[in-house]
């Protein structure tokens, strides 16, 4: 979601980013995006993608497979989406942006949250306050703010809601593949 104020000058200049990314081997240092996982990872971005064009999103960049081979797809972006949308309400793992306006802060939070999913949200914002409000708002397992690295070793990754119970990484995960046993033992 990006504001109103600001969201035709941001879909173009993302564009323009998005048209610089190198598709190719993911273990390449010349490459910035890779295949997706199998064919159904495939099919269900090109799903997606086709199901929010058929509910009036317009595509600036990409939009299909890549000529790389039959896991690439080309980096996307899609804007104008309905809420409606599939890719609005399921998790997409694969190179596509959804961009779509909003007008204000009640109403992003309540369309952000309108999902059954909750991995990670993210939130640009020079308002201190605001991003406060909002990283306690947002209905997600992990909120970045001004930034897009959120993982790593020490950092409890994992959702909310459909995205999963529970957390990799950090002491957090490594409890939830711990078992207890309480021993009892008289000494008497």
């Amino acid at each position: 979601y990006v504001q109103h104020q600001i969201y035709d000058r941001f879909c173009a200049a993302f564009a323009r980013r998005i048209e610089r990314l190198r598709t190719g081997n993911g273990l390449s240092a010349d490459a910035d995006i890779g295949p997706l996982m199998h064919e159904r990872a495939v099919k269900k971005v090109e799903e997606q993608v086709a199901d929010a064009l058929a509910r009036g999103a317009r595509c600036l960049s990409g939009g299909k497979r890549h000529a790389a081979g039959p896991l690439f797809y080309q980096p996307t972006l899609l804007v104008d989406l309905p809420d409606d949308a599939l890719i609005m309400h399921e998790e997409t793992f694969g190179p596509v942006a959804a961009v779509t306006p909003f007008d204000d802060e009640a109403e992003v939070v309540a369309r952000a949250n309108a999902t059954e999913y909750g991995l990670v949200a993210y939130v640009v914002t020079e308002n201190g306050a605001r991003q406060a409000r909002m990283g306690r708002a947002l209905e997600y397992g992990m909120v970045a703010i001004n930034r897009v690295k959120i993982t790593g070793a020490p950092i409890p990754f994992g959702g909310v809601k459909q995205s999963g119970i529970g957390r990799e990484g950090s002491r957090h995960g490594l409890e939830a593949f711990t078992d207890l046993k309480y021993l009892c033992l008289d000494v008497a």
